[in-house]
């Protein structure tokens, strides 16, 4: 195969070597200056054709230049007083902190190289190009490699590093961000973005002016969780959601990390992301090599954050998750969690599993309670740990059970054919109660410092994930359900975080082991649809989207709720990756009550669509109305999936959210459009504009459960200048729009 041409320039100047880094609109530029051996960063936006830095040194003898200047790796204890990219202490953590490291040489390699041990994304040489950067401090024995991969149709630069220590004393990595840039001086006025929230509050966007002074946000829980996504976004004051140029960066990790924005002398901002220096300290003796996570930046030139979020999207579904069930349609399922709980057995739960598939569903899945046997679990005081099918609730063996649920007939509802009902389960892996046969057996599994008491939550402790003894159990425990009964579907839990840490590297060292686990179940597993969970989204994360296609987005399944959820959440993930499912009501999380409709509508928005209520308690016509429901999301999915997503309306700031989704061939859209509050006959409501169409050519667009078939013809200026109107009824209304493109009339 011919690579494609490159997209990584190297350029010879007398007084400093020039890398050149283009994507399809976006440009990154630095140099090596020749004096000092430092990186400099030149640009990091618009593509730049022709661009030549600056003639600029950096002189030595005031220890305030480097402060000055814009570092592209910057080190620590050289006369830069901002924070640094990476700082290492010697003679075992007991020496000084001072790094000077300078160039050395440079590769560059079509395609690009896996990430030892870590999740990353990926490409073939006619996807991606890698430039790596080879620095050297020869005082004090350390090699760094810098890589940076383009990926030009994403306009995505990924970029980690690794640290070798090749003196003869064991150093501690103290400080570690994977990507560090030091934005323009005319850049200082943007604002930052971030995804924050709580559980049942996940991914709310925020967007702040960056003033004076270091700021940022973290998460030190053990992983990515509730109150901080691992992303930020750079926007200008005039950028929408639209509009105007938009930065994005976000890190391929589960665990704890740090993002720090500080905006110091001169204005000039400097962005940084990597690990949490609090769950750091790690450890490297002679010979050893630390590899940091990968942070992937992207930059949309014009628009706005809707243009960096297909970015992101188009990235992550081709360049990051590994799964064959990516890019896939997903069975419609339903959990039997919020209908039972504990309370259930091998009849009743295939009572609920027959009612589903007489309504069309595809998938059930058994949630929390089927496992224990010394100790069963009953309830969320035992057995966690202990992944052996309880006999008493099924006393023919869980083989037997889910090979009698997968015999059920799923009846057809939109491809004209019945088909057999997959099964799935819940496991909750890394976690252990205290009363189980496995903490009887493995004590010293859980994590925990001495002296310390160790703290419970929800009757549960920790595995120590580091140890290979313990990642072994979990592969062999799991493979032992998954290889004795035709399980197709695994939601894989995880409901507290990390306390009483006997080093402060042990969570690192946890999140390698739950990597190790992950890459090994799903290779063993391939044909297995894996959903992450953990109490809703604390781990909606890259690291994870990496091994499972779909993650559970907020245990709040309130339809309202879940719209600020689920747009917060699409402004990094792809839609394809969010669990969505329609509860009963009132909502458990907030008593409220909306439409059986609007909670579907709702729910279509991710690429898993599925039920958490018990069909039973269903009046007639919310029952009569499941099959269409059924057959809807059906139709909507594959839209979700490999579409485009546009935000045309935000929930944050219209009473009108509405997202459309775009195919492929861009000839064919779905639009799922919503009324929060009815206004009154005063009030009319706005026409919906449309995006992603093309001004010149027609489009014929059908209300979905309009008997009659009508349909309208606009033209796509039409429908993205002047928009559709729908006629609005009562509180937590909704529509469904169909478009097509046709021929002009």
């Amino acid at each position: 195969m011919t690579p494609s041409p490159s997209h990584i320039v190297v350029r010879e100047h007398p007084d400093h070597l020039h890398f050149a880094l283009q994507a399809r609109s976006a440009s990154y530029h630095f140099h090596v200056d020749r004096d000092s051996g430092d990186l400099v960063h030149d640009h990091f936006g618009a593509s730049v054709p022709g661009f030549t830095p600056p003639k600029e040194s950096i002189p030595q003898g005031w220890g305030g230049v480097l402060t000055e200047a814009r570092r592209e790796f910057p080190d620590h204890g050289r006369g830069d007083f901002r924070l640094p990219a990476i700082r290492v202490r010697g003679e075992g953590g007991r020496g000084h902190a001072i790094s000077r490291l300078a160039y050395d040489c440079y590769e560059i390699t079509h395609g690009k190289a896996n990430l030892n041990g870590l999740p990353a994304t990926f490409g073939g040489e006619e996807d991606v190009e890698t430039l790596s950067i080879h620095l050297k401090d020869k005082h004090a024995g350390l090699s760094v490699k810098l890589n940076y991969s383009v990926f030009p149709k994403h306009n995505a630069i990924a970029r980690s590093f690794s640290l070798t220590n090749q003196g003869n004393q064991e150093v501690v990595l103290e400080r570690a961000a994977s990507f560090s840039v030091d934005m323009a001086n005319e850049e200082a006025d943007w604002d930052m973005v971030q995804l924050c929230g709580d559980w049942t509050k996940e991914n709310r966007k925020e967007r702040r002016k960056i003033q004076f002074g270091t700021q940022g946000f973290q998460s030190s829980t053990g992983y990515s969780s509730h109150y901080h996504n691992p992303f930020l976004g750079l926007v200008a004051p005039e950028t929408s959601d639209t509009h105007g140029p938009a930065y994005g960066w976000s890190m391929v990790w589960t665990g704890s990390f740090a993002v720090d924005v500080e905006k110091f002398s001169h204005a000039r901002t400097r962005i940084m992301l990597g690990l949490n220096p609090l769950h750091l300290s790690y450890p490297l003796s002679k010979g050893e090599t630390f590899q940091s996570p990968e942070v992937v930046g992207i930059f949309e030139p014009s628009q706005g954050l809707g243009g960096m979020s297909r970015s992101f999207h188009s990235l992550y579904r081709h360049h990051l998750s590994r799964s064959k069930w990516t890019n896939k349609d997903r069975p419609v399922l339903i959990n039997n969690w919020e209908a039972t709980y504990f309370d259930f057995d091998a009849d009743s739960l295939y009572a609920f599993a027959k009612r589903a598939a007489d309504l069309g569903v595809r998938l059930f899945v058994m949630d929390d309670g089927w496992f224990g046997v010394k100790k069963p679990r009953t309830s969320d005081h035992s057995g966690l740990g202990d992944w052996v099918p309880n006999p008493k609730r099924f006393p023919k063996g869980l083989d037997a059970f889910v090979k009698q649920v997968t015999s059920l007939k799923s009846k057809s509802t939109s491809n004209g054919s019945d088909s057999n009902m997959k099964f799935g389960i819940w496991v909750e892996p890394e976690m252990v109660n205290p009363e189980s046969e496995l903490y009887e057996k493995h004590p010293g599994w859980v994590l925990s410092c001495d002296g310390y008491e160790r703290t419970e939550q929800r009757n549960q402790l920790v595995l120590d994930l580091g140890q290979t003894a313990v990642q072994d159990y979990i592969i062999e425990s799991l493979s032992s359900i998954l290889g004795g009964a035709p399980i197709s579907y695994v939601k894989w839990d995880n409901n507290r975080g990390i306390h009483e840490i006997p080093f402060p590297y042990t969570p690192h060292k946890y999140m390698l082991g739950l990597y190790r686990v992950l890459h090994t179940l799903t290779d063993r597993f391939p044909d297995v649809l894996w959903e992450g969970c953990a109490s809703g989204g604390g781990r909606f994360d890259p690291g994870l989207l990496h091994y499972w296609p779909q993650h559970w987005t907020s245990d709040d399944t309130d339809g309202y709720e879940r719209l600020r959820i689920q747009f917060g959440t699409s402004l990094v993930y792809p839609p394809s990756s969010m669990g969505c499912h329609v509860s009963a009501c009132p909502n458990e999380q907030v008593g409220r009550t909306t439409p059986l409709s609007f909670r579907a509508h709702v729910a279509m928005m991710g690429g898993s669509f599925g039920f958490e209520l018990d069909l039973a308690h269903l009046n007639d016509e919310e029952r009569k109305a499941i099959p269409g429901i059924v057959n809807l999301a059906e139709r909507v999915n594959p839209y979700v999936i490999r579409g485009d997503q546009y935000r045309l309306l935000l929930p944050e700031e219209s009473n009108f959210p509405a997202v459309l989704y775009l195919n492929q061939a861009k000839d064919r859209a779905v639009v799922l459009a919503f009324q929060v509050r009815e206004r009154g006959p005063k009030s009319p409501p706005p026409n919906l504009r449309l995006q992603g169409l093309e001004p010149d050519a027609w489009y014929e667009i059908r209300e979905e459960g309009n008997d009659k078939g009508e349909t309208e013809t606009h033209s796509g200026a039409t429908l993205l200048n002047v928009g559709v109107k729908f006629n609005w009824h009562g509180d937590y209304d909704s529509r469904v729009l169909w478009v097509t493109k046709t021929k002009a009339p």
